[in-house]
């Protein structure tokens, strides 16, 4: 990791918030010196996938515990025992968000989630994106003035309302 490489750690904060195990996890991946870009590499997931697994916002599968607990040299037991149970995905972000970051994408949603209903409902007919069937990158982009940006793609499964 380069010596300007500063990580994602706990929040204790959010911690009435998240499940017991991220604190473990956020902790094993500080002592480690990780990157979610690292820990994913080895796991086999996105780095957006990988962080929502230590958020408790997503389904760890008993192989995603495996390669974490080996990763992250935490004991399996203990991640197994914690991370095998269903996530709670809708409390860690309290609504509206105060966050800046995460309130800046909540903007995005108040200022242009008509325009892209509108857009996708003319492309697509009437449905919704599913956040279900979903994945999504984050990726960094420079441009020629030296400007950094934020790419975020989203990619989920159109699901058509039926007609009942």
């Amino acid at each position: 990791m380069s010596e300007q490489q500063r990580l994602a750690s706990f929040d204790s904060a959010l911690e009435k918030r998240l499940p017991s195990f991220s604190s473990l996890l956020f902790e094993a991946k500080t002592a480690k010196q990780l990157t979610f870009t690292d820990i994913a590499k080895e796991i086999g997931r996105s780095e957006v996938a990988c962080a929502a697994l230590f958020y408790g916002q997503a389904t760890a599968s008993v192989e995603d515990v495996d390669k974490l607990s080996a990763v992250l040299g935490v004991p399996c037991e203990a991640l197994a025992a914690q991370m095998m149970g269903f996530p709670n995905r809708g409390v860690s972000v309290e609504m509206p968000p105060t966050e800046p970051l995460i309130y800046r994408l909540y903007e995005v949603v108040q200022n242009y989630g008509y325009a892209y209903k509108a857009v996708m409902n003319e492309k697509f007919g009437d449905g919704i994106m599913s956040g279900v069937c979903f994945k999504t990158d984050v990726e960094k982009e420079v441009d020629e003035t030296g400007a950094t940006w934020a790419v975020i793609t989203m990619k989920g499964k159109w699901l058509p309302f039926t007609r009942f």
